[in-house]
Order: C-alpha cells, then sequence, then structure tokens
C-alpha cells in the first residue's frame, strides 16, 4: 500500500481529535454507546471505546493501567467482544471518563 506524502488516515485524524479533545470524546462515546441497546449493532459502541483507548495512550497502555492483558483489552474491544462490567470500568477510568445514567426516553413536558 503506497502512502502519500502529507495524507492522513481517518482513524489516524479521528484519534489525534479525540485526544485534544475530551468534550469531544464524551459526545463521540456517548453517541456510540446507543449501539449498544441493539444486540445486533454492538459492534460500534466497542470500536469506539477501542479508538478511545487508541487515544489515551493506546491499547497497550490503557491495558496495563487498568490492569488487564493487551489481549484481553484487543479481544474486549473487537467487534464481537463482550466486555464485563468490571473491565469497563476500568477502561473508562484509565481515560478519565465514568459511566452514567440516563432515562432511555425523556419525560414529556
Amino acid at each position: 500500500m503506497t502512502k502519500l506524502k502529507g495524507v492522513v488516515s481517518h482513524h489516524d485524524r479521528e484519534v489525534a481529535e479525540l485526544a485534544a479533545d475530551q468534550d469531544l470524546t464524551v459526545a463521540y462515546l456517548k453517541a456510540a454507546m446507543e449501539s449498544l441497546d441493539d444486540p445486533n449493532d454492538r459492534a460500534g459502541g466497542l470500536l469506539a471505546l477501542r479508538t478511545v483507548a487508541e487515544a489515551y495512550g493506546g491499547l497497550g497502555a490503557v491495558a496495563a493501567q487498568a490492569g488487564i492483558s493487551r489481549e484481553s483489552l484487543y479481544r474486549t474491544l473487537s467487534p464481537k467482544g463482550n466486555p464485563t462490567l468490571k473491565t469497563l470500568v476500568a477502561v473508562l477510568k484509565t481515560v478519565g471518563l465514568r459511566l452514567s445514567v440516563e432515562p432511555a426516553h425523556p419525560a414529556a413536558e
């Protein structure tokens, strides 16, 4: 594959933007985590969390800080991954985030 001088891949650009802006990271993960509600579309949320881990030091560094093996993190954050609550909380904590709960449907006014 030939790399063009000065051309940055979409993924590399996404990782750089997420690393530079925590508010963007929060909005990105909130949108992606909505896919976890659909059993046929859970890959999007897991891959988004993987991209955030890449942005916040890389999968190896995040895995080490979260106290899990790099291989386990790669598997967990793959399209067919199935993270435990403990792993999810540890990864989010490592990147400076935490789980939150909100109503599935806002109350009518």
